[in-house]
């Protein structure tokens, strides 16, 4: 698919930031006319990865997070969360509903929501190294059609 527009932000795994890049990212994808639906699952998806990134990818550290949309011909958004932190292990546990490295307080849901808003859903990481997490949605918009 071609790339009709594209975006890139850059900021600190601090929990103020992660309003930051949900309001970003949904303005962006605003130029494809989304119905408020769509807008506010492309925000929760942009919310729980970046949300991710601060409390498991780098702990008790401040690092880089790096979040990316691309908006593609058809009315598709692709957005990608990437950080530099501790990586996963076993992406398919993670992914695994109720899974959890945080504590009492996680729910162990952001990979199954994240999902249950997107069209596809990729999670690559790497031990040491870092997650990315790309997420796919065509968006309908308010006239019912592909922008």
């Amino acid at each position: 698919m071609q790339t009709l527009n594209r975006m890139t932000l850059r900021f600190d795994s601090r929990s103020v930031n992660e309003a930051f890049a949900r309001m970003t990212v949904a303005a962006f994808v605003a130029q494809l006319d989304p119905t408020l639906e769509e807008l506010n699952d492309i925000k929760t998806v942009v919310s729980e990865a970046v949300t991710n990134a601060i409390v498991h990818g780098y702990r008790d550290r401040v690092g880089e997070i790096v979040v990316s949309a691309r908006l593609l011909e058809g009315g598709y958004a692709e957005i990608k969360v990437r950080d530099h932190g501790c990586g996963i292990a076993d992406v398919e546990q993670a992914r695994q509903p109720l899974f959890t490295t945080g504590d009492a307080e996680r729910s162990g849901m952001g990979f199954t929501i994240m999902e249950s808003f997107s069209d596809k859903l990729r999670v690559r990481s790497a031990v040491g190294r870092g997650t990315t997490v790309t997420m796919l949605r065509q968006i309908m918009g308010r006239n019912g059609a592909s922008a």
